[in-house]
């Protein structure tokens, strides 16, 4: 499937264009997404959210699209940023949420989203949380030394990252090749407990021996093994500690990095992916955005996160690029609440999907893991004010679609059996089209379900040794948004036909075959 070829009409078109990269940033947008992480359709205020202020997001919204029906390609987080950088579906390459120092999930050879721009000329940068694994599979990644292959590998000219999550190890800033700050005389260790014990002149606790050093809060599940910056992490370090992040400052310092990125590359044009640590756990908000909210550490972050898209938007003002830069927001999937520490979020139930009245999925049922709508479907935005006209979209649109989408705007074919998954919802997004995609397909773990119309089905999940498997549901969101009602006994035609579109559409090479 992934073969990095390209055609020979891009790469002479690609060499021309970079040739004359001054005049075609009069005419190419530059292209900005701003991804946030765990935010949910209802944690922003233009889709409903009262108890969270984000007048930066709301009036990025107030200039574009605002989309009521568009999706991550999955409930977590990294099979949705393969899926977008990929154009191809998580579950056909066994992509999952990655552990500490996995290796790069996006093969070398793959033709990904920074190829496509790189190829009509762009210079492209990747700024915040990666989580889609760096090194090989071969070689365990050598962290005090050169850290590859990653994000350059796939087509991106720069990247400043955190590399794996803001809850797992290694807890330093990734710049290109090399850990951000590392001195050479306490080197950098990642793996198992008994792989970092020994290693390196710093020594971090372990949370399982000594609860008592997370400071900041305590884990409620899962996240006790290595303790950094007084909050326990998933995986265990040793040393690095020249080169430990402050989670309190991440927000400022991504953004400071991607000021720094949109001045520099004012004169030409670029494509900029900034992933947001915010809101995902643990949620350390800086001390000023602390207490701008009455849900805690999450309702803060998300204000955080809101400041953040402000200030981005406001370097392309500042520089003289709003009106010919696309601007992209959104998340990588629905809404969590408590999801492995103590940080005074209200347990999400399934019968309670609140916090203290907020309810980060808004109308739909579920969030983060689940796949039913609030797991996928999320904040959508897009704004170009040379082009796209303010309003707001029905449409049925999905991130895996950006490949396809921007390769028609770029006019640039994607090569042979690459992008499989994404196709050209260009109209959708350009506000031209406001019925969008015809079907497509959700995944969270293990689950699976076609949305087709205002049709969904869920289908029934393998059952695990001595358990029944799970019953089929069908749910028409015409009459029922909340998925509340299974209506399969009452509409066997649809689930049926469903059913076999789905099992077909996951046994093809992909949904552009």
């Amino acid at each position: 499937m992934f073969s990095k070829q390209r055609p020979l009409l891009s790469s002479i078109v690609a060499s021309l264009l970079l040739l004359t990269a001054s005049a075609t940033a009069d005419t190419q947008p530059n292209v900005v997404i701003i991804y946030g992480d765990d935010v949910g359709y209802g944690d922003v205020g233009a889709y409903g959210s009262k108890l969270i202020p984000t007048p930066n997001i709301d009036a990025l919204a107030a200039g574009g699209i605002r989309f009521t029906d568009g999706h991550a390609a999955a409930a977590t987080c990294t099979p949705s940023r393969f899926s977008m950088l990929t154009g191809i579906h998580g579950f056909r390459e066994g992509v999952s949420i990655l552990p500490p120092n996995a290796p790069l999930s996006i093969p070398t050879e793959a033709y990904t989203l920074p190829d496509l721009f790189k190829d009509a000329g762009y210079t492209t940068a990747v700024i915040g949380k990666w989580h889609l694994g760096i090194g090989s599979k071969d070689t365990p990644t050598d962290w005090n030394g050169k850290v590859a292959p990653g994000p350059l590998e796939i087509g991106f000219d720069y990247s400043f990252l955190l590399p794996s999550t803001n809850d797992r190890v290694p807890c330093v800033y990734l710049l290109d090749h090399h850990v951000l700050n590392l001195d050479s005389a306490d080197p950098l260790y990642v793996g198992k407990k008994d792989e970092v014990n020994g290693m390196g002149s710093t020594v971090y606790p372990d949370a399982k021996v000594t609860p008592e050093a997370m400071t900041y809060y305590k884990s409620s599940q899962g996240h006790n093994n290595s303790v950094i910056n007084g909050i326990g992490r998933i995986g265990y370090m040793a040393g690095g500690k020249s080169a430990l992040w402050n989670d309190e400052t991440m927000a400022d310092v991504f953004v400071e990095q991607a000021r720094n990125y949109i001045s520099q590359n004012k004169d030409k044009p670029f494509f900029l992916y900034f992933a947001s640590q915010d809101i995902h756990v643990p949620r350390a908000p800086h001390p000023r955005f602390q207490g701008s909210t009455t849900l805690g550490y999450r309702g803060d972050a998300m204000v955080q996160f809101d400041w953040s898209v402000g200030e981005i938007l406001k370097a392309l003002e500042d520089n003289g690029l709003t009106d010919n830069t696309i601007v992209i927001f959104s998340s990588d999937n629905g809404p969590v609440y408590d999801d492995g520490y103590e940080d005074g979020t209200t347990v999400k139930t399934s019968t309670k999907e609140t916090d203290r009245g907020h309810d980060g999925s808004g109308p739909y049922r579920g969030g983060k893991y689940q796949v039913y709508e609030g797991g996928t479907r999320v904040p959508f935005l897009i704004r170009w004010p040379a082009k796209i006209k303010p309003g707001v979209s029905n449409a049925l649109i999905n991130q895996i679609d950006f490949m396809g989408s921007f390769a028609k705007l770029l006019d640039q074919p994607l090569p042979e059996n690459e992008a499989v998954d994404s196709r050209d919802s260009l109209a959708a997004l350009l506000g031209e089209d406001q019925i969008g995609l015809p079907f497509m397909i959700e995944e969270a773990g293990k689950a699976r379900a076609l949305r087709r119309a205002n049709w969904k089905y869920i289908a029934p999940e393998r059952a695990k040794k001595n358990q029944k498997p799970n019953t089929a549901q069908l749910y028409n969101l015409d009459s029922d948004i909340a998925e509340a009602t299974n209506v399969i006994d009452q509409n066997p035609e649809v689930a049926e036909s469903m059913a076999l579109q789905l099992k077909a559409l996951m046994a093809a090479p992909g949904i552009r075959k």
